[in-house]
């Protein structure tokens, strides 16, 4: 029986801890985007790969006018020239493509540039982060711009804001995740619909400080009438 109510008192008492623990996220694209040294270093890894790619594609071309020149004269070589000019393309294809590799390939020239030039950005962003967690007691921080999917967030656990104002990006006091409240239109409130016109000068304020309603006038008979008929 000890036993039972032990475990039950622990699995309280882990719930509550789990509860207590504090959580937010944040949208590490949305933060980078606001950073003037990211978007440089974005757009001079994009003018490298682009004259990478050129210096490839013309050398690609370089080749196809060999095979090209190769075909129009094959019939008037022997069979050794023949080997020759077929070896001699191949190894410039093969040339092209470890070139292309070394460019582009995992680990390449390429990721190398951009670990050496966007890495720095990203790190002063996780500083920022982690500074942001430690100051707000989060216990986990999500990034909702990474590969974990989000089906529905909370403005409230939104931190992003409070990162961009680490970073010297942004206020909290003006943009805090949570603090935009919607404005509520009298006319949106339930049961507010319209009156018609009619209702509206029935339901009008009297001088007096009173909504009176116009006496319904009936026709009443006339006495000497009555007195005639009986």
């Amino acid at each position: 029986m000890k036993k039972v109510v032990f475990l039950v008192l622990s699995l309280l008492l882990l719930g509550q801890a789990s509860y207590a623990q504090k959580f937010g996220y944040v949208d590490s694209e949305f933060i980078l985007s606001k950073m003037p040294a990211f978007a440089a270093a974005q757009k001079e890894v994009d003018k490298l790969a682009e004259n990478w790619q050129r210096d490839i594609e013309t050398r690609y071309k370089e080749i196809d006018k060999l095979h090209k020149s190769y075909q129009a004269e094959e019939v008037l070589l022997t069979e050794e020239m023949k080997k020759k000019r077929q070896n001699e393309i191949a190894a410039q294809e093969q040339e092209v493509k470890e070139y292309q590799k070394r460019i582009f390939g995992f680990e390449g020239l390429l990721f190398r540039k951009r670990q050496e030039l966007i890495k720095p950005v990203q790190d002063e962003v996780y500083d920022a982060i982690e500074k942001v967690a430690k100051q707000r007691q989060l216990q986990i921080v999500f990034d909702k711009s990474g590969a974990l999917v989000m089906l529905y967030t909370n403005p409230v656990h939104d931190y992003t804001e409070y990162v961009l104002e680490a970073l010297g990006l942004a206020s909290p006091e003006k943009n805090a995740p949570g603090t935009d409240k919607p404005t509520v239109n009298a006319n949106d409130t339930p049961g507010a619909a319209t009156q018609p016109d009619d209702m509206a000068e029935e339901n009008a304020v009297q001088p007096g400080g009173t909504n009176r309603k116009p006496a319904a006038s009936k026709a009443q008979p006339n006495s000497k009438t009555q007195n005639k008929k009986k």
